[in-house]
């Protein structure tokens, strides 16, 4: 039985053809793959065929050419920019607890010539979205059609939207399926996922965080290398260029957990001020966009160019100028009190002495969902005032009495933040009393690949 696409061509494809081949663990063609996500964006195809489908990719994988195919297929599905310029470079994140690079590394490397495009996301489940976050700047415009996208990455140097239905739409559709079909932690629908979006800004090359560890969705090392090596194939496939960065994820980045803290920390780290870990991943990160957009000779001298932007100043005063740009309040970088802020704060102390074993950064984030700082379902309002700052990291010696972590609440969720500090002194904390678990390396790998233009 033939099968009727969207557009009404007619042909031998059917979703129940291409869902048992892919279940039989065979490679299914490109036009298999294009016909079923076109289809699919254009409500032809029901997400239960779409789900079985997905579970099918997550248990029998793909190759790099489906997988190629895969990110070709969503990536079309909306409108793709190209801004035949090399000096377009942007940055992505798999994720994690307290990550907020993005709102310090884009700056650098703008003030450095680079052009960064971002379009980020919200969040959802125990991990905080960009948007979120940088919406907790007063009117800060996240919603701009892609006119004045363009205009901004022009004339600032940097931008950061939300997702637009123009961009990558059977993304953001695929996405929502994966999230509640348990096939989130697949590497070639992450692949496609990152890949689909970041192309369609129109970038020459890409700066990849990958996040290795507890706190991360690849919990172990190899499993970062594999994904790390199908973005680098897919990427160069599409001839752009790819720096992955693999970094520990075992512990929270910086200290701030929850959106308006996150902000206030990422300010203080443009201000020099910022905890060690989160400068200088920021630095290694925008070091390696500067050196991608031909700016700098080598890896080292592009950190070396970021370390300059932030001493100068040059970066906070891109910042700003990239709030003022979008709509937002600019005076907040220099007075946190116009940034929403809860006004209880319950310090959790130690209960004994001994040193920082093991930190759940999964737990520290439900923490701030249960605070009203994430979202427990997609159409959930964030709370940008509530959330946890760490004082403890691992490894560091606590003794009974020493702040553990501060709990931004509101005075109506004293239940809520009871059980949040019997957590942290229980379960989100681990303590050794006869040695001290150092944090593993920061950055662990790094591997830069020129595509073949």
């Amino acid at each position: 039985m033939m099968a009727r696409s969207v557009d009404g061509e007619q042909n031998d494809f059917s979703p129940y053809k291409i869902i048992q081949k892919k279940r039989d663990g065979e490679e299914l063609s490109s036009q298999e793959i294009t016909w079923f996500i076109k289809n699919y964006t254009n409500e032809v195809i029901p997400d239960y065929q779409m789900s079985a489908l997905l579970m099918a990719i997550y248990l029998k994988g793909m190759s790099s050419k489906e997988t190629a195919a895969l990110t070709d297929a969503m990536l079309y599905s909306g409108k793709v920019l190209d801004f035949k310029d090399k000096k377009v470079i942007d940055k992505h994140s798999t994720g994690g607890i307290g990550d907020k690079t993005s709102f310090i590394l884009a700056p650098i490397a703008a003030a450095c010539g680079v052009k960064v495009p971002m379009i980020a996301g919200r969040g959802l489940g125990h991990t905080g979205g960009t948007v979120d976050k940088i919406e907790s700047i007063a009117n800060f415009r996240t919603a701009l059609p892609l006119e004045d996208f363009s205009r901004l990455l022009s004339t600032v140097g940097v931008v950061l939207i939300g997702q637009t239905a123009d961009i990558a739409p059977a993304d953001k559709k695929i996405y929502a399926l994966r999230d509640v079909t348990a096939t989130v932690e697949s590497i070639p629908l992450i692949t496609a996922s990152i890949m689909s979006k970041k192309l369609a800004e129109g970038t020459s090359g890409i700066m990849m965080d990958i996040k290795v560890g507890s706190g991360a969705f690849m919990k172990t090392l190899p499993r970062a290398r594999a994904l790390a090596r199908s973005i680098q194939e897919t990427t160069l496939r599409f001839k752009k260029n790819i720096t992955t960065m693999i970094t520990d994820m075992s512990q929270p980045l910086g200290n701030a957990i929850g959106n308006s803290l996150e902000i206030i920390e990422s300010i203080e780290t443009l201000k020099g001020k910022g905890p060690r870990d989160l400068t200088d991943l920021s630095l290694q990160l925008a070091g390696g966009m500067v050196y991608l957009a031909g700016l700098a000779k080598s890896h080292k001298e592009g950190v070396k160019k970021a370390q300059t932007a932030l001493t100068s100043g040059a970066a906070l005063s891109k910042f700003k100028e990239m709030i003022a740009a979008q709509g937002g309040d600019s005076s907040v970088v220099d007075d946190y009190k116009k940034f929403p802020v809860a006004k209880c704060i319950t310090k959790v102390e130690a209960r004994t002495d001994g040193y920082v074993a093991a930190i759940d950064g999964v737990e520290l984030g439900l923490h701030c969902v249960d605070l009203g700082a994430g979202r427990k379902q997609a159409s959930d309002k964030v709370d940008y005032s509530t959330g946890i700052i760490i004082a403890k990291k691992l490894g560091e010696r606590v003794k009974k009495g020493d702040l553990l972590a501060e709990i931004y609440h509101h005075q109506e969720q004293q239940m809520v933040v009871k059980k949040i500090k019997k957590a942290i002194l229980t379960t989100t904390f681990k303590f050794s009393k006869n040695h001290s678990k150092k944090a593993a390396k920061l950055i662990i790998e790094v591997q830069t690949k020129w595509s073949k233009k």
